[in-house]
């Protein structure tokens, strides 16, 4: 089918996009040199108020990275890369532009055990020589550790002040990926090991105390993945057809932070986040390593965004194939590149080819979609005189919701505070963005009101159908504790 591409009309739609039509899948291998560098692709990304009881006051800051971890993968397992930069960034006055930075740097550092065989004393070939059960134990043959810097203003220029340690130090211990029960034979097993990795930190310029932890979680995406990029595979109007979780055995690496609310705020009440991966532009190889522990490959230069990610399943389905890269390397406030990928957004116009009863919305230019994506939802979390930009924008005015009482399809469930009002882990974004893309706002009612995002109820003819791709996301999935997601998943039992 040929679709009417209409003018440009406004700022607004001279915008990147985004999710207009995202749907269905978590940003895993997205784009094409991302898929060649596993260690700095972000997967998922969450940022909400924090629901564990006594802790509204705080807003809970999630990055994942590292996709497909099989739980058996040894006998390197995943690390994080040292000679890599890992960022949250917070826009607080909607000018598309960071304010603050969370900065994690990693470093490897190899214990080298040996054994004594016959007369020499010999490397092992594995990262542990016995049981773990506490950071930096004597069997533990690599450490990994992290150090945490706030930087205020531009993430490269602007005041950067390292993260001290509950001991005085700066660096912080990562816990050993879940190898398996027997190498965390100790009490508690490795959900008590991984716990003793929870830091409470002071954060430079913010009066109460933050949390943080870093270490590897269960992937909390749910998503039919394989069905989705068979051309649909699946039947989305089926209410009640039921598709395996592509992911529901893999892992990933957490960054998380709970910051006080206060620190994260200018003003309005309103912020924007996302979180990036930079490398150094250059990488020498040698053509002979010598000897030691990740001596392959030198690195030098200046820092180059590699990773992006704000609001869920961008560059899967909006971006062109042809721009995967040059949008992971973008900053939101040029994402005026992209306009030409949201105003006529090509999912909704493919579910209508293959699934002809539910037709595609007709409104163009899709300013349900700008509101959703780009600028925030008047009444929801649209900031004052906001820069349209593609990022997870959070109204922290907005009272959390116990885990018992949340709707997995957030605002568009009568839960304002989930999704698209931040995200939390039991959001379903897929059902809620597929449902999106279709015109559920141009049929809604409340604070999603049609007569906020420029559309009517005749523009979505399937507005209101309860679209689905059949793999259930549910808040009673997750604990209701920091850091809010699961223990990973072990290589062995």
């Amino acid at each position: 089918m040929r679709l009417y591409k209409p003018p440009l009309r406004g700022s607004a739609l001279a915008v990147c996009a985004v999710a207009a039509a995202s749907a269905f899948a978590s940003s895993h291998r997205e784009a094409p040199s991302i898929a060649g560098m596993p260690k700095v692709d972000g997967t998922d990304f969450y940022m909400f108020r924090s629901y564990e009881p006594g802790r509204q006051d705080y807003v809970t800051l999630i990055a994942n990275y590292q996709p497909d971890q099989s739980p058996y993968g040894g006998p390197n397992y995943f690390v994080m890369d040292p000679d890599a930069l890992y960022e949250i960034h917070i826009d607080n006055d909607g000018d598309a532009v960071e304010d603050l930075s969370f900065q994690f740097r990693f470093q490897n550092t190899l214990r080298d055990i040996q054994l004594p065989i016959s007369d020499k004393a010999v490397s092992i070939p594995l990262v542990q020589d016995g049981v773990i059960s506490a950071p930096n134990q004597p069997t533990s043959n690599l450490r990994e550790t992290f150090t945490l810097s706030v930087v205020r203003g531009d993430r490269r220029a602007g005041r950067s002040t390292p993260v001290m340690n509950p001991a005085g130090g700066t660096t912080f211990d990562k816990p050993t990926d879940n190898i398996g029960d027997k190498t965390f034979g100790g009490p508690g097993g490795y959900a008590a090991y991984a716990a003793q990795h929870l830091y409470t930190v002071s954060l430079p310029d913010c009066a109460a105390p933050a949390r943080v932890f870093v270490g590897q979680r269960k992937d909390p995406f749910t998503v039919a993945l394989g069905q989705v990029f068979d051309l649909i595979n699946l039947n989305p109007l089926g209410s009640t057809n039921a598709n395996p979780d592509a992911l529901a055995g893999k892992n990933v690496t957490t960054l998380a932070l709970e910051v006080p609310t206060a620190c994260l705020t200018a003003g309005s009440p309103i912020i924007g986040g996302w979180t990036t991966a930079s490398v150094r532009q250059g990488r020498l190889i040698a053509n002979k390593p010598k000897s030691g522990y990740q001596t392959t490959a030198l690195n030098g230069g200046p820092w180059a965004q590699v990773s992006r990610l704000g609001m869920p399943l961008v560059n899967e389905v909006v971006i062109g194939l042809k721009d995967k890269d040059r949008f992971n390397s973008s900053k939101p406030k040029d994402d005026g590149q992209f306009a030409e990928y949201v105003t006529n957004p090509t999912l909704p116009a493919l579910i209508q080819t293959l699934f002809p009863s539910a037709a595609a919305p007709t409104n163009f230019p899709r300013t349900d979609l700008v509101a959703a994506f780009l600028t925030g939802i008047d009444g929801v979390n649209k900031p004052a005189n906001v820069k349209a930009s593609e990022m997870l924008r959070l109204n922290t005015s907005v009272a959390p919701t116990l885990k018992a009482n949340q709707s997995n399809l957030g605002v568009l469930g009568g839960d304002n505070a989930g999704f698209p009002n931040g995200r939390r882990p039991g959001d379903d974004v897929v059902d809620a963005e597929l449902r999106v893309a279709m015109g559920a706002l141009c049929v809604a009612t409340g604070p999603t009101d049609a007569l906020k995002v420029g559309c009517k109820p005749a523009d979505a003819p399937a507005g209101g159908a309860p679209l689905t791709d059949g793999a259930l996301q549910s808040p009673a999935q997750f604990p209701d504790a920091f850091p809010y997601l699961n223990t990973p998943l072990p290589g062995a039992q």
